[in-house]
């Protein structure tokens, strides 16, 4: 016999259409963002890591100061590798500002792949990386000018180990707007001007490292051999970068799996907090229902049949929720989500790879989720005897009087002091509800103003408008120009980073550009080397070389404002006695005029205002679009939130407000009262959670920061908190309304029901 409770649930379902409705939209959506992303996610890292053998990816590359000859070549493939000639010339473009780093076709290491169009096949033509296209507008046929010649751009392509645009390794990210790798014909590469000509080498190991570990262990002994055999051969390695440290390389894939991680735990997150509510609407119908469920229990329901019947209606919703959202994730949304990774990194192409993993992470743990919470609510509810639901006796803990208050406070403040302790479980969960949507609406709206501060920050407190380093020294008559020395030193191991590098800056006596008093045989840090490490005043120091094994030891004097770079500052007397140079050595300018009479052959690196704020200008390109579906997601949780559970206590407390009408209050007056006091509550919990959402970030984002080169300090304006709460209130003022009709629409023959 089939049971007649059943016959229950359509019509459960027809009288909370709308709470019923706005929970499968919501959690539809949700699931479908989740589903879409996990399987663009799964995806794209499938065919990031296929790419590492499908394109012959280096284990390495390095540059030396000028071509090596056969033999040092032959030497250095002693040492158990393989080396691949990967020269490039650096050209500025015309009618875009940016810089290109030109290769000829590789075939055999760092394949490229073709995302559109072809292959330059004539001399006068290029292809360009396909984000930086799309960044700068650029499509195949559009001219582009590079170092004065005008080239047709025959085809957007992606390069295997740039899946990344970083034009440095010690970039703190990547930049697809000002900087782009292109192909050109191997002729043409030939007749573009060697004064941007950078000798590198790419390497494959014999014997390929199983893992990390076994890479750096090897990339330290290869580094010992390459310096000695390049020092003997009257060449010098310039830079050297293993695979393994190669942001270019890693930092996509890096990325792609700390999202997954973070999409399917915000989901969770949310899938918890809609379970409570959802129980806690459970839970108010069995009180509104208390006599019924005593009645049936009495005359032989059981516990169980009776949980099953309340669990239905929510599993129910949630799996046809789950259905549709997993439809439109693989469908719809998957798409969008791949074009998000296509929006931010330079991919090859990938193929769409369904699993079951995502049907699992997006359908059965959010079900199991929701029943148990459900089943845990509803057994702890149904464990009370037939006779305590008959007589609506369901609180487990009696309090023998109601609790005391002043009879000086006013009736009616004390009428809704009552009703808030009468509400405070949930009046708990709309706390934590508000807590999560502020915290994410502070993650979608502080982004752009931070980084904007830090921008402006930088460039107010640039050493100088054109900072030069050379490759070697060279005079100039550009009037207050400032030598100085630089170098790069390696901090300890720190996050997920194999070790940051830091420059080391030596300063000229009574300098133009940086004021700084420096001490005997100490060092002055900037500012985002003090945050990042925590490093005092005092303190001791400890950095190795990038391509040996000796470690110096500095004590801290002081720190100096320096937001740009992980530094560290000295005089140039300082500079040349630790690093064995001669007295007058020097590698860099300071100016704030352009250097022209310096060959550009002996200049190794130009840094200008764009180039230290490329950060910031890759962040909004990358990130942008997606806070601001952030901020609205943010938004309608908030209003989801208050609205379900306002809802839920105007419903517990309808017998009440029926037989205040009864007593002639007006419904104004009725509003004051209920409405006003999860008013109180909301704003209360709108200005506790946004100083706490904020200290979360804060410390969030310096766990995140640690894990990348360089430093960007959390700077949450408190204009932007404000907005916040603005925003809050205001979405509690469209809910307040939706809860005055409510109000209205009790009737005055609710006190009638159920009397006891």
């Amino acid at each position: 016999m089939k049971n007649p409770l059943n016959k229950r649930i359509p019509r459960e379902l027809k009288g909370e259409a709308g709470k019923y409705i706005v929970l499968f939209l919501f959690i539809t959506m949700m699931i479908s963002l989740v589903s879409g992303f996990l399987v663009a996610n799964s995806s794209m890292m499938y065919t990031y890591d296929e790419s590492f053998e499908k394109y012959n990816i280096e284990d390495g590359n390095f540059e030396l100061f000028s071509k090596a000859e056969k033999s040092l070549l032959s030497e250095i493939e002693k040492s158990n590798v393989t080396l691949f000639e990967n020269f490039y010339k650096e050209e500025t473009t015309k009618e875009v500002d940016s810089t290109l780093r030109i290769f000829k076709n590789r075939t055999d290491v760092d394949k490229i792949c073709i995302m559109d169009g072809e292959m330059p096949a004539k001399d006068n033509e290029i292809a360009v990386d396909r984000m930086y296209a799309d960044n700068n507008k650029l499509s195949v046929g559009d001219k582009l000018t590079a170092g004065g010649k005008e080239y047709t751009i025959s085809g957007l392509v992606a390069f295997s180990d740039y899946s990344a645009l970083f034009s440095s390794p010690t970039d703190m990210m990547f930049d697809a707007t000002k900087f782009s790798v292109a192909v050109v014909t191997d002729s043409e590469f030939e007749k573009i001007s060697d004064t941007n000509l950078h000798f590198s080498y790419s390497w494959k190991y014999d014997n390929s490292p199983k893992d990390n570990t076994k890479a750096k262990e090897m990339s330290e002994d290869f580094v010992k051999e390459l310096a000695e055999k390049s020092t003997i051969a009257g060449n010098a390695v310039t830079n050297y970068i293993p695979q393994y440290s190669n942001q270019a390389i890693h930092f996509t894939g890096d990325d792609m799996g700390g999202d997954k991680s973070i999409f399917v735990a915000f989901l969770y997150i949310v899938i918890v907090i809609i379970a409570f509510i959802i129980a806690i609407t459970t839970s108010n119908t069995i009180s509104k229902e208390a006599n019924v469920i005593g009645t049936l229990r009495a005359t032989g329901y059981s516990k169980g049949e009776l949980i099953r019947h309340y669990l239905a209606t929510p599993v129910l919703v949630m799996l046809i929720a789950a259905i549709v959202g997993n439809v439109l994730g693989y469908t719809i949304l998957k798409q969008h989500m791949a074009n998000l990774y296509y929006g931010s990194y330079s991919l090859t192409t990938y193929v769409t790879r369904f699993n079951g993993e995502a049907f699992v992470l997006t359908t059965v743990i959010p079900l199991i989720l929701m029943f148990l919470i459900n089943l845990f609510v509803l057994v702890r509810k149904m464990s009370l005897s037939p006779l305590k639901f008959i007589r609506r006796d369901l609180a487990r803990h009696q309090r023998k009087k109601a609790f005391k208050l002043n009879t000086k406070i006013p009736i009616q403040k004390r009428f809704r002091i009552r009703i808030i302790f009468q509400n405070i479980p949930n009046y708990i969960t709309l706390f934590i509800g508000i807590f999560f949507a502020n915290f994410i609406l502070l993650f979608g709206m502080v982004f752009t103003p931070m980084l904007d501060n830090y921008k402006d920050d930088i460039i107010e407190n640039m050493i100088c408008k054109y900072q030069y380093v050379l490759k070697g020294q060279a005079e100039t008559q550009t009037e207050n120009a400032e030598k100085y020395c630089a170098g790069s030193l390696k901090i300890a191991e720190q996050g997920y980073l194999p070790g940051e590098t830091a420059t080391v800056y030596g300063i000229s006596d009574n300098g133009k550009f940086l004021d700084i008093d420096f001490k005997d045989n100490e060092v002055v840090i900037s500012t985002a080397y003090a945050e990042k490490y925590g490093v005092n005043a005092g303190d001791e120091i400890t950095l190795g070389e990038e391509y040996g094994d000796k470690e110096y030891t500095f004590t801290v004097s002081d720190t100096y404002y320096y937001p740009s770079a992980v530094a560290i500052f000295m005089p140039q007397k300082y500079f040349n006695s630790t690093f064995d140079n001669d007295k007058d050595y020097f590698n860099g300018y300071f100016s704030d005029n352009e250097i022209t009479d310096i060959d550009q052959k002996l200049i190794a690196t130009t840094i200008t205002e764009d180039d230290m704020t490329k950060t910031t200008r890759q962040l909004e390109v990358s990130m942008g679009s997606m806070m601001y579906m952030v901020d609205a997601f943010s938004v309608v949780m908030f209003m989801l939130m208050i609205f379900l559970l306002s809802k839920i206590i105007i419903e517990k407390n309808s017998q009440s407000i029926s037989m205040t009408k009864i007593l002639g209050y007006s419904n104004s007056e009725i509003n004051s009262l209920y409405i006003n006091s999860t008013t109180l509550v909301v704003v209360l919990s709108v200005i506790i959670t946004i100083p706490i959402c904020n200290l979360v970030m804060k410390y969030l984002m310096q766990r995140i920061m640690s894990a990348y080169s360089g430093w960007i300090p959390y700077d949450a304006p408190l204009s932007t908190l404000g907005i916040i709460a603005v925003m809050g209130i205001c979405a509690y003022t469209v809910v307040a309304f939706l809860l005055m009709k409510k109000i209205k629409r009790v009737h005055l023959g609710e006190a009638l029901k159920n009397a006891e």
